[in-house]
């Protein structure tokens, strides 16, 4: 198996918007083309059953 050591960028297509996904050793984050704020998710949060919380108070924390 490959160890994922540096970040790994990908550009995706979501309800026809361009997306850049990047996943690195410590998070993973989904960002609009052309906007620098996006969803992070750090594997940590994920695995201990955080993600959802984290996820929801990002998201109101965005969209006051």
């Amino acid at each position: 198996m490959t160890p994922l050591d540096k970040p790994l960028r990908r550009e995706l297509e979501i309800g026809g918007q361009l997306y850049t996904l990047v996943v690195d050793p410590e998070q993973l984050s989904l960002v609009r083309k052309g906007h620098r704020k996006g969803l992070v998710l750090r594997w940590a949060e994920l695995v201990s059953g955080d993600a959802a919380l984290a996820t929801a108070l990002q998201a109101s924390l965005d969209h006051p």
